[in-house]
């Protein structure tokens, strides 16, 4: 498990926020009034299952507790991580050169994920290209806060739309496609969105970190239904379960995992109240798999 992993593990989010923001109980979730825009009614929420943040107001901004405290603090990573480490009693390591730079790069194609799960969650809200998406979900009987809950969104369609919304953000064409967000094209000339007119559904790693995206068509005739990211120094199907972030705990109580065969399974059992439900991302469970369910039962 990496330091960040441990900061992670050890600290409550909605402890965290609340030494800063006052918040209050909503159901599973709390809110607030945002700290990061004037508002007169509370906008933002605080996860505790998945263990990250968002505003549903003007500045739509969200993340897990080290964006929260870097945004509010207005610290670099590095100093964030210091102070949360220092407050869940976790002793920072030296690294070596080699390891500052995979950790960076690393923390860079995380951070180009999540901005880009935030952007395909703002689009499904409130593109009208989005509609489809939005009557997709609504008919397969998802409430705006599983939506909000797994992070939905939709990819737009086009070629370039989600490479100059993050290249714009300072994101790099050589990071986007590291983090399996654009496809090189064969004579090398230029690359391209991988994801276009899709439902988005972010995969998280057990730690609640976005490593890559499922990604739905919405066309009946579309063909492949499915697609994922590719595998990356993020993300691997053979050693990722969907949901496991927000099942952990549950699974740890009960003592009992139910996996199911899809995306849609896990979003609908989690709505109803099963939380102890993950997927396999492939045809079978794998031994990485079954080795990470073993630390929780």
């Amino acid at each position: 498990m990496s330091v960040i992993d441990e900061v992670k593990d050890r600290l409550d989010i909605v402890e965290v926020i609340s030494s800063y923001v006052p918040l209050q109980k909503s159901g599973r979730n709390y809110k607030a009034l945002c700290p990061f825009h004037s508002e007169k009614t509370p906008s933002f929420v605080v996860f505790p299952d998945s263990q990250h943040w968002h505003c549903f107001g003007a500045c739509s901004e969200g993340g897990d507790v080290f964006t929260f405290v870097m945004k509010r603090e207005g610290w670099d990573f590095r100093t964030a991580l210091e102070e949360l480490a220092r407050r869940a009693g976790v002793e920072l390591r030296p690294r070596t050169p080699a390891q500052v730079e995979a950790q960076d790069e690393a923390d860079r194609l995380r951070s180009a994920l999540t901005t880009a799960a935030q952007y395909y969650n703002h689009l499904l809200r409130h593109a009208p290209e989005a509609e489809a998406a939005r009557a997709y979900v609504t008919r397969r009987g998802l409430s705006d806060e599983t939506i909000e809950r797994f992070l939905l969104g939709y990819s737009l369609p086009g070629w370039e739309r989600t490479r100059a919304y993050l290249t714009e953000r300072g994101y790099t064409v050589e990071e986007l496609t590291k983090a399996g967000l654009l496809v090189q094209r064969e004579d090398g000339s230029s690359t391209y969105d991988r994801f276009r007119e899709r439902l988005m559904i972010p995969i998280r790693d057990a730690q609640g970190r976005i490593i890559g995206f499922g990604a739905r068509t919405l066309d009946p005739e579309g063909v492949p239904k499915y697609i994922n990211s590719p595998q990356t120094s993020l993300f691997d199907k053979g050693r990722t379960l969907f949901g496991l972030d927000l099942a952990r705990q549950a699974i740890r109580r009960e003592d009992r995992v139910v996996i199911v065969e899809g995306y849609m399974d896990v979003m609908q059992a989690h709505q109803a109240g099963f939380a102890n439900v993950v997927a396999q991302m492939g045809t079978a469970l794998t031994e990485p798999q079954l080795r990470q369910l073993q630390r929780y039962t």
